[in-house]
């Protein structure tokens, strides 16, 4: 492949300036290195006077579009071109010449596709070794002449996957009447990027021991958070996960344990003999008591009569004199 690289110095008077950004192009850069077996891109360094810095979000699975920083006149055509999309200023994601693709990085392929008028890049389904740093790298070839680096401008793709649903369990490890002492783990897993965990326990903030585990900076995250909490009372605590601009939460009421209730004790036994006895001579005395006490009632007493009057009488008739009882016997 003959002619200039897209990151090569301009002869002095062709430096290109760009009007946006007040971009000074083609300064101290060193060219793209094409051969058979690949492309190489070694950036050094350019000199960049108030850039715009252009970020993109997406998530795992869904399709993301890249901005260029440079669209073809309707006059024009990819032919007079050369485009290179690079990552992280060292892998080349796709790479045009002359209207035709000159290289493909095999991550990328069957993902990735340029717009050939507005030189956007494509990528679907979006992973996450996609995050990062991208650059549009525009050349515009001229007949006889070296080829003028038209825009060189990076965007940022932001790659967010979502977590688990946070999953709260408790434990108790100690107990007692004033309150249960319990280990609460909050948890989530497969999400990007490195999330950070926080708590509310009744409307109050709360900081969790957090640990993350990942295989690389460019892997899913699980996280896992513990708290010690002192229970007194039913209380509700929740957990939230918040990862690049989102968030998943989840609540859980800790209910105290152990509330304290003394049991009935049984008397003891000699108490229970005691009163089995006393119940009995209790009983025995009723008894007896009706059944002899009738039989004590004054003979003497009258009887009740059909009349009051007649009763009366006869109860205060007076008794015979021992003399009267005398005479009779004597006769």
């Amino acid at each position: 492949m003959s002619g200039p690289g897209p990151c090569e110095r301009l002869p002095t008077g062709k430096r290109k300036e760009s009007g946006k950004a007040g971009l000074i192009m083609g300064a101290e850069c060193i060219k793209v290195v094409v051969r058979s077996r690949g492309i190489t891109a070694n950036r050094i360094k350019v000199v960049r006077y108030a850039l715009e810095k252009k970020v993109v979000k997406s998530k795992v699975g869904e399709k993301v579009v890249l901005p260029c920083c440079h669209e073809i006149p309707s006059s024009e055509s990819l032919h007079n071109y050369r485009v290179y999309w690079q990552k992280n200023t060292t892998d080349v994601v796709l790479a045009y010449a002359e209207g035709k693709m000159i290289f493909e990085h095999k991550r990328y392929k069957t993902r990735a596709k340029m717009n050939t008028r507005n030189l956007t890049l494509w990528i679907s389904p979006v992973e996450i070794l996609d995050n990062g740093p991208y650059q549009c790298v525009v050349q515009h070839l001229r007949f006889l002449q070296n080829s003028v680096v038209v825009c060189d401008e990076p965007v940022t793709l932001f790659v967010t996957a979502d977590f688990s649903k946070p999953n709260i369990t408790a434990e108790v490890s100690a107990n007692s009447c004033e309150s249960t002492e319990m280990v609460v783990t909050c948890s989530s897993h497969g999400g990007f990027p490195k999330p950070k965990i926080s708590g509310v326990l009744n409307n109050v903030s709360v900081v969790w021991n957090a640990s993350w585990v990942s295989e690389s900076s460019l892997s899913p995250y699980n996280v896992t958070g513990k708290l010690l909490l002192n229970v007194t009372k039913d209380i509700s605590i929740t957990c939230s996960v918040e990862y690049n601009g989102f968030a998943k939460s989840t609540s859980l009421l800790l209910k105290k344990t152990n509330d304290c209730i003394v049991p009935t004790v049984p008397p003891p036994y000699n108490v229970i003999t005691a009163s089995s006895i006393i119940i009995i001579i209790f009983l025995l005395a009723i008894t007896l008591a009706a059944r002899y006490l009738p039989r004590h009632v004054c003979s003497h007493c009258c009887k009740p009569q059909d009349s009051v009057e007649e009763g009366l009488k006869e109860c205060t008739k007076p008794p015979v004199s021992s003399k009267v009882t005398s005479e009779t016997s004597s006769v």
